[in-house]
């Protein structure tokens, strides 16, 4: 009898501890585990530089009580068109989706996409982009808690050919990174094709294309640099670039107790905004200098020698300002807010390239940090249904960049039947 009462007394003592051993357990754990999803690679530049430490700033101000897990590469499974639909589905609770992948979707937004209407610079436009949002994108995405929205860098023209002047592009055929840009291109003469973007540099081998309209960054993920000697870039304004939404599934962030959202909504707008435009430039500024050093040949055409190419790619904002019109807004209104905007913010200063190496973080340096997990195998139970939205199957990625069907180059479409889920 006594061995069971000291054995009933041992087992009411240690039952009495638990729930403050689970406490402390639990202390240490992450309360809000969160799934990023995204088209990019693991070691491209917008993950490693822009992503991992927005992850990074968002668990140390949680004090660790946030963890976000990162699949790249679409490791979730889907199309990069379908990103936008998988965050307001729950599929995922933070995506970063490009907006232009589905083609007329979102009308106001892609006015950041016609020629020679953004600043060359992608911290500028991204900074207009997140002010132009809070007044003008309400409605467009409205079924998601936006983070933040920024641009890509500019587009380059990267070919064989030396192009100073609008007649050096007449009969190219050029791969082209959306809708917008592919009018662009055949306004000043240029045959644009749509080609998956892995399958570039052999589609540039194989002669079914003679140049592309890329970014910078692109150039060294699918080493274009060893197929194309001559690159056209611009002094002020660019010809093209692409517009990115970090996006929130709405319900995930109700979720969220007050002061978590408080720690999301530190880390939203201009602040991730500036993040992403920063790293672009960094990036453009590092790969155009590798590409001199290599012997490459960049023509940089100032404000007067692009007269010409804004008066061939007058009738794309024309046609755009049409549409608008049919959608009942005032795209003319519109586009003088970004003019504007982008006017508030050209006079930001060029980021040093060491500041994107670490997140700025503002708490001590004893503060928890719950690192962001990058998961290279995702569960197989987690691939979503297809989008009704996306209208074609985009190929996986293995650079940086997102898929897209491949197009014939030979029939001009118009701008509002042109559909390029890219």
């Amino acid at each position: 009898m006594r061995l069971g009462r000291r054995t009933f007394l041992n087992s009411l003592a240690a039952s009495m501890m638990a729930p403050a051993v689970l406490r402390y357990a639990r202390a240490d754990a992450p309360q809000v585990t969160l799934k990023l999803h995204h088209f990019f690679s693991s070691v491209s530049s917008g993950h490693e530089k822009f992503l991992v430490p927005w992850a990074r700033r968002v668990a140390a101000q949680s004090a660790g009580r946030i963890r976000i897990d990162i699949f790249p590469s679409m490791q979730l499974g889907g199309a990069p068109a379908q990103l936008f639909d998988q965050g307001r589905d729950g599929f995922a609770d933070i995506v970063w989706a490009v907006p232009g992948y589905t083609p007329g979707r979102f009308g106001r937004i892609e006015a950041f996409e016609l020629p020679f209407l953004p600043s060359r610079r992608a911290l500028v436009n991204s900074k207009a982009l997140e002010d132009f949002a809070a007044t003008n994108l309400r409605d467009e995405f409205r079924e998601v808690h936006p983070i933040c929205f920024s641009c890509r860098d500019r587009s380059v023209i990267h070919t064989n050919r030396v192009v100073h002047a609008v007649s050096d592009l007449r009969g190219l055929r050029l791969h082209v990174p959306n809708r917008l840009a592919a009018e662009s291109v055949h306004a000043l003469g240029a045959d644009g094709v749509t080609v998956p973007v892995p399958q570039v540099p052999m589609a540039l081998s194989g002669h079914a294309i003679e140049g592309c309209l890329m970014p910078w960054d692109a150039v060294p993920a699918l080493r274009l640099n060893d197929l194309l000697k001559q690159h056209t870039d611009f002094a002020e304004s660019a010809l093209s670039t692409s517009t990115f939404v970090l996006a929130m599934n709405k319900s995930a962030y109700d979720r969220l107790p007050a002061d978590l959202k408080t720690v999301i909504d530190k880390n939203s707008g201009l602040e991730a905004a500036g993040m992403a435009g920063s790293m672009w430039d960094v990036e453009a500024k590092t790969v155009a200098e590798m590409m001199r050093a290599r012997g490459d040949t960049i023509t940089v055409l100032e404000e007067d020698e692009v007269a010409n190419w804004r008066a061939a790619t007058r009738s794309v904002v024309s046609l755009w300002l049409r549409q608008m019109k049919e959608r009942k807004t005032d795209g003319g209104k519109l586009l003088a807010s970004i003019h504007a905007l982008i006017g508030k913010y050209a006079s930001e200063p060029e980021p040093p390239k060491q500041a994107l190496r670490e997140p700025h973080l503002s708490e001590p340096a004893k503060a928890p940090l719950t690192q962001p997990k990058v998961v290279s195998q995702p569960p197989q139970s987690t691939r979503p249904p297809q989008a009704p939205q996306a209208t074609a199957e985009v190929a996986r990625p293995k650079a940086d960049m997102p898929a897209a069907a491949p197009r014939p180059a030979a029939k001009r479409a118009p701008l509002k039947e042109l559909d390029i889920p890219l």
